[in-house]
């Protein structure tokens, strides 16, 4: 592609994603394509010869776009908000172009020293003290991955790296803590069995009494503990663990505290919600996605640890090929996580920070508050449907109850009633099981959400219940 041919449909692009932007909302939340629908629309074979630009674009708006789910629709209330912006949007086309590979800072020195700077400033926004210093991961898995890593390492005194597992270790967490605890563990050799999972309160947070039990009958055992991952904001219902309790009980049996806070961590940015943060100053490390609730396209998870030379001497290898005169001058990123190869996700992180200002990403943060509120008080008052869980940030976890029906025949009634609301294509939710209650989740953080769109879900709700 030539250098006008290429200007020529790069101007196409950017007004086709203007037009995205402007139109998403007349689109089905969630794609209606069958199963392997798309694959019998798409040659079994890649073209021996390229193909103008024009029909790749036709076949992307009639191949691949029906089987897109909208997760920038206003009406996305399922999972958790995976949120962009038009700032982020167009520092990622600038990162595409430049191509950059970040892994050392002489590969492009203002990848690493950007990243730097962003970091520390978010490390401020969330309220943070200066003994964390911050890394960019791609997802809060891959982050606490290296958590679990860097506590068996510390735990062994980097004995793990050398010789392999020669004692057992203990993890700790709650059963509503997210599913990447479990495959992290496993990735990192302790064992799945060594996973050990912590009673939850009424509130679903985790019982701190529980886990000292555990740790000392562990102890009693033989066995070490070795971390605890804490959560603030659960996946299933943004449970909060007492974070100032369980960080004490680690530091007295010296086990590795992380703190998972993925989707709730952006809330901290609003100096008067940050009650949830407390004690989060004690933990060993913290991470959070500003690519899920901070406008900041996926992928960008912000990693922050105490002890960055312990994170470093896991990761390290230099072989002559990446030893430089600036290595003991700089940081190099390639040994603050797994991938030796690093995007320069700072660019995008950077460009949304200064567009929006921290005081714009607040108001957004505090009407997505607001509107979670506004639903669950039209739920409170309308009386056919119940609560399960506290309405923390912007989730609200609710289901049908009707009268004079089994437990059972309720969890049927609410699967039912989830069907049918997301079959309108207006507005799509999820599921969880609390207590072995079915409910739906309406989980609020896109960023165009506004009151007529959640109007819009209960609406649904009182039309599919009658």
């Amino acid at each position: 592609m030539e250098s006008e041919e290429f200007r020529r449909h790069g101007h196409q692009i950017v007004d086709w994603i203007a037009d995205y932007f402007d139109n998403v909302e007349q689109y089905a939340v969630k794609s209606k394509v069958a199963p392997g629908e798309i694959n019998n629309k798409l040659p079994q074979s890649a073209p021996n010869q390229g193909e103008p630009f024009e029909q790749i674009m036709a076949d992307f708006n009639q191949i691949i776009m029906p089987g897109i789910s909208h997760w920038q629709h206003p009406g996305w209330f399922a999972y958790f908000p995976a949120n962009n912006s038009p700032a982020s949007v167009l520092a990622e086309m600038l990162t595409a172009s430049l191509g950059v590979q970040g892994m050392i800072w002489d590969t492009s020195p203002a990848a690493t020293e950007l990243e730097e700077t962003v970091m520390q400033w978010l490390r401020q926004m969330i309220g943070l003290p200066d003994t964390f210093t911050g890394v960019i991961q791609d997802t809060a898995s891959t982050a606490t991955l290296c958590a679990l890593l860097s506590a068996r390492e510390k735990t062994t005194g980097f004995a793990v790296n050398q010789k392999g597992f020669t004692q057992t270790l203990r993890v700790y967490t709650s059963s509503q803590t997210h599913s990447s605890i479990e495959k992290g563990v496993k990735i990192a050799g302790f064992g799945k069995e060594n996973l050990v999972f912590i009673d939850t309160d009424a509130q679903y947070g985790l019982i701190p009494s529980a886990l000292e039990n555990a740790i000392e009958e562990d102890i009693k055992n033989g066995l070490i503990p070795c971390c605890v991952v804490g959560a603030l904001g659960t996946t299933s219902s943004m449970a909060m663990d007492p974070v100032d309790e369980i960080a004490d009980i680690c530091a007295k049996y010296n086990a590795w505290f992380h703190i998972d806070a993925a989707f709730a961590g952006t809330a901290a940015i609003v100096p008067e919600l940050r009650d949830f943060m407390k004690g989060a100053e004690k933990a060993d490390s913290f991470v959070f996605n500003p690519h899920k609730w901070m406008l900041t396209n996926f992928d960008c998870s912000a990693y922050f640890v105490r002890d960055p030379l312990l994170l470093q001497q896991t990761f390290s290898i230099l072989p002559e090929y990446l030893k430089t005169s600036a290595t003991n001058q700089v940081n190099n990123y390639r040994d603050w996580g797994i991938p030796l190869g690093r995007r320069f996700r700072a660019l995008k992180l950077w460009f949304v920070i200064r567009n929006y200002g921290v005081e714009g990403i607040r108001q957004m943060i505090k009407k997505h508050l607001e509107l979670a509120n506004i639903f669950a008080n039209w739920l409170k008052n309308d009386g056919a449907f119940e609560i399960l869980a506290p309405v923390n940030l912007s989730l609200v976890c609710f289901r049908y109850i009707g009268k004079g029906i089994s437990e059972d025949g309720l969890n049927e009634i609410n699967k039912d009633l989830l069907e049918k609301i997301n079959l309108s294509g207006d507005v799509y939710l999820t599921h969880t099981i609390l207590s072995g209650k079915y409910c739906l989740r309406l989980s609020v953080g896109q960023r165009t959400t506004e009151e007529k769109h959640i109007r819009n879900v209960f609406e649904l709700l009182k039309e599919n219940t009658r």
